[in-house]
């Protein structure tokens, strides 16, 4: 317990307000994209309609291995995330048990001050971030490999009567791995913008913002939504 007794010596107010401020960007971003207003939906939920169209052509699709290289390539990407996630996690541990590798960075940033224990706390941050993006990168590869069994469950006549409800349910499975993975990715964002705060509590705001309205602009003002719009007749 004397590690808990030292902590509040280490941080400041702005330190405190820094970490409240991220933590309601990581919540309220994330609420945001998953739960946009229906007149402005986000890259995210406009995904979902694709989705569920992907398995209604799939139904008709013959061959279907066009179908199953696509799911191919969405678990290779979740399993490069995941493991670059692990060697984040490795390089992390390194750090917590040596933070006399950072004095070099805290001279630099003029932080010589900042006791040993709140380096540790600064890194277990990031480390947080990058645990939470390794834990749903795993969940999402293990979901696209239940949708990848799913779709081989489809019946190969489009008329049979369980053929659309089975491709409807694993294009379900498919939009929860894709949810999964976005919030994987927004977990790794979220840990780059932590790391501000090697700099300072301002250091920490600044990352926050930069990392909050990156993502937003993605979701809501990128190139990427307007082609999507585009497609769907629409103008939001």
């Amino acid at each position: 317990m004397h590690w808990i007794a030292q902590l509040p010596l280490g941080l400041t107010a702005a330190d405190l307000l820094a970490l409240a401020l991220l933590a309601l960007a990581w919540f309220g971003v994330g609420h945001v994209v998953e739960h946009p207003p229906a007149n402005r939906p986000s890259v995210s939920v406009l995904m979902m309609r694709y989705r569920r169209e992907w398995m209604r052509q799939f139904l008709h699709r013959d061959p279907r291995i066009f179908d199953g290289n696509i799911l191919t390539t969405l678990r290779e990407g979740t399993s490069f995330f995941a493991s670059a996630c692990m060697i984040a996690l490795g390089g992390g541990m390194a750090l917590v048990g040596n933070v006399d590798a950072l004095e070099g960075i805290a001279r630099d940033l003029a932080a010589e001050g900042v006791p040993h224990l709140l380096w540790r706390v600064k890194i277990l941050l990031m480390m947080l971030f990058v645990a939470n993006a390794f834990m749903k990168f795993v969940w999402a590869h293990r979901l696209f490999g239940y949708c990848a069994v799913m779709m081989a469950a489809v019946p190969n006549e489009p008329g049979h009567p369980r053929a659309l409800d089975r491709a409807m349910a694993a294009a379900e499975v498919n939009i929860n791995a894709a949810r999964n993975f976005n919030i994987g990715l927004r977990a790794v964002y979220f840990a780059l913008g932590s790391a501000g705060w090697m700099a300072g509590p301002w250091g920490l705001m600044l990352g926050t913002a930069i990392v909050s309205s990156m993502t937003l602009r993605r979701e809501f003002a990128s190139g990427s939504r307007r082609a999507i719009l585009r497609d769907m007749g629409r103008d939001c």
